[in-house]
């Protein structure tokens, strides 16, 4: 899809978003991708790397968004046995600073519902959701979450997670080709 109806069909959801009550982050950064999709449709750029089937492949990112140290350290080691690269990040504001720079490599997202921060899990799920709509998203959190809270295309995993359930979600996000944007 050009990047021009990329950004018509962001403004479309960001108005719709706005009447939820977005918090203000997620609308800079809405503004900031309207902004840049703007632009390259007059610009046309080429594209940064190549056919996700051809050769060489787009490189591929793992994000996990833990505030808790030593759990987000289990979880990037984990993930780091895969054949994706691993980010970790304390925060969603930090996770979507990554997103909007390799928002393109970015293959799961693997966040905690509650974060340190402003944001929670949930409205970066629901943000990624939206702007990065080619990411797998799984959720997991040691509290209850009700299913309309989650977004319609996230998995939930609840802590504590088994690490298999995890690679599992790791293998679907890096051999599963990315789906195209309709």
């Amino acid at each position: 899809m050009p990047l021009d109806q990329i950004g018509e069909t962001l403004a479309s959801v960001y108005d719709s978003l706005l009447a939820e009550g977005v918090p203000e982050h997620l609308a800079a950064l809405v503004r900031q991708v309207r902004q840049s999709a703007a632009e390259a449709g007059r610009a046309r750029a080429e594209p940064t790397c190549a056919d996700p089937r051809g050769d060489p492949p787009c490189p591929r990112l793992a994000l996990v968004v833990e505030d808790d140290a030593e759990v987000r350290a289990l979880a990037e080691t984990l993930l780091d046995e895969t054949e994706l690269d691993v980010l970790g990040c304390d925060s969603a504001e930090a996770a979507l600073d990554v997103l909007q720079a390799r928002g393109g490599e970015v293959a799961l997202v693997f966040a905690d519902v509650r974060l340190a921060g402003e944001m929670n899990g949930l409205q970066l799920a629901r943000a990624v959701a939206t702007l990065w709509p080619r990411a797998r998203l799984v959720l997991t959190s040691g509290h209850a979450v009700r299913r309309p809270e989650v977004p319609e295309n996230a998995v939930f995993i609840p802590k504590p997670w088994r690490p298999i359930d995890v690679l599992l979600e790791a293998e679907r996000a890096a051999s599963e080709p990315p789906s195209t944007i309709v």
